[in-house]
């Protein structure tokens, strides 16, 4: 696994640890609410993943682009699908978008290569 892959994922597990271990209810209704949106539903979850990159790509929000690409490459999001994404993404938010696809589209890179190493 690349060194930023396995930082990213190191980071979110050890941070969410830490702060559901705080025991705060409103914390930890939020993170619930979170995994119940992303359940299959009348939309299925290919569908949320996908809808959950355009909007953390329009807010710009680094964390929420990689965790987003890594569960939509989960979810069978082909690249080619990832680049429509990406526009969709990029009509929405503007050009202040640019920034985040070129780092979106590095991390889908280590993705795949990280797959391709695998195999």
């Amino acid at each position: 696994m690349s060194k930023r892959l396995d930082e990213f994922q190191s980071f979110r597990k050890k941070m969410n640890d830490r702060i559901l271990s705080a025991d705060n209810r409103a914390i930890k209704r939020f993170f619930g609410v979170d995994t119940l949106t992303y359940e299959p539903g009348k939309l299925n979850d290919k569908t949320k993943e996908m809808l959950g990159l355009v909007a953390s790509m329009v807010l710009r929000c680094d964390d929420c682009v990689s965790y987003h690409i890594m569960q939509c490459k989960e979810a069978g999001v082909t690249d080619e699908e990832m680049f429509e994404i990406f526009s969709v993404a990029l009509t929405v938010g503007g050009s202040i978008v640019i920034p985040h696809l070129r780092r979106a589209v590095a991390f889908l890179d280590e993705l795949n290569e990280q797959s391709q190493t695998k195999k």
